[in-house]
């Protein structure tokens, strides 16, 4: 695990202090560039943004979109920006011996928002083998699908692949030109009210599995983790802030995120397939001790992409669990 920068007695110390707690003075924000894509999970990042909490901690937060993982995620190892978000599996393909990633804390899990629509006389994933499934490869939704393909016994190797975006392959299996496809919504409602379709499988039969996460590299957690830390403290503050505004916190979030998700009505119905991540819930999620926690989904991804040729894993997965970033996960 990174090593943990520790106190120092002095007035360097005290200055940092000072600058990244709640009494920060006017003008000594600490800049952070994060980079995110249009998605409902990160919406708790524009009212962090709006509602001052992200001021309240002493940070100024540019939030730059880059929609593409592959400029996204070289973008972080370049020190163009400081912080991403990201799916768990997306990291470790891009994690290298000379640019090692750590992942700071869980922003949001799919439960529900993601799965498989297939032909309706499809009834179990073992149902897939041999026949036609679209997803894009090397993305969570190849994740998703081999994680559970292996449950049923199965691999890859076994069905027919037909590489297209999720977008594409919703498209795709609406159509009729694919039997299955894994897609997110709007794409699992549309499958499913088709005449030959249904849900197979959706994410909320497997928490954690598909979460997304804050990320960092280890060389800017050592450098700046006071921020990080106060990240952290700014994100939690906005979940706890959404809980009780919803339909304010769906206006900010819909305008902020944008895109496809602008209309905070359908802002809110695709939320309804995703929890955000609380305090609470990093606790566990992110404890290392915890069997179903995001050790567990690290451990699979990289057994998984390994396989598949995806990657090779510069470093073990709980060294690539951060310390001292989410209260009460420590060394």
């Amino acid at each position: 695990m990174p090593m943990r920068i520790r106190s120092r007695l002095g007035a360097a110390a005290l200055g940092l202090a000072l600058a990244f707690g709640a009494g920060a003075p006017a003008g000594a924000a600490e800049k952070l560039k994060l980079a995110l894509s249009t998605w409902v999970g990160y919406g708790p990042l524009f009212i962090a943004r709006d509602q001052g909490f992200f001021a309240k901690e002493g940070l100024e937060v540019d939030l730059v979109m880059m929609e593409d993982v592959k400029t996204r995620m070289p973008a972080l190892a370049a020190g163009r920006v400081d912080v991403a978000v990201t799916t768990i599996d997306t990291v470790l393909g891009f994690s290298t011996a000379e640019r090692p990633l750590t992942y700071l804390f869980a922003i949001d899990d799919s439960r529900g928002g993601d799965g498989i629509v297939a032909r309706r006389e499809i009834t179990s994933v073992a149902g897939l083998k041999g026949r036609t499934v679209a997803y894009t490869e090397g993305s969570v939704s190849q994740f998703f699908l081999s994680v559970l393909l292996k449950d049923a016994g199965l691999t890859l190797a076994d069905i027919e692949t037909r590489n297209m975006t999720a977008g594409d392959a919703g498209a795709a299996f609406v159509a009729g030109r694919v039997d299955a496809a894994v897609t997110w919504e709007p794409w699992l409602s549309r499958g499913k009210a088709t005449p030959h379709g249904a849900v197979l499988v959706d994410s909320a039969s497997r928490p954690g599995l598909i979460t997304d996460v804050m990320v960092t590299t280890v060389s800017t957690l050592e450098a700046r983790r006071p921020a990080l830390q106060a990240l952290y403290r700014a994100w939690s503050a906005a979940v706890d802030w959404q809980k009780t505004h919803e339909a304010e916190a769906d206006r900010i979030m819909a305008k902020g995120v944008g895109g496809w998700l602008e209309d905070p009505a359908v802002f809110a119905e695709t939320r309804a397939g995703i929890a955000f991540y609380d305090a609470g819930m990093n606790r566990r999620f992110m404890d290392p001790a915890n069997p179903d926690g995001i050790l567990a989904t690290i451990t699979m991804a990289q057994s998984l992409g390994e396989a598949a040729g995806l990657f090779k894993a510069a470093a073990g997965p709980a060294r690539m669990i951060a310390t001292g970033v989410v209260a009460g996960v420590v060394d």
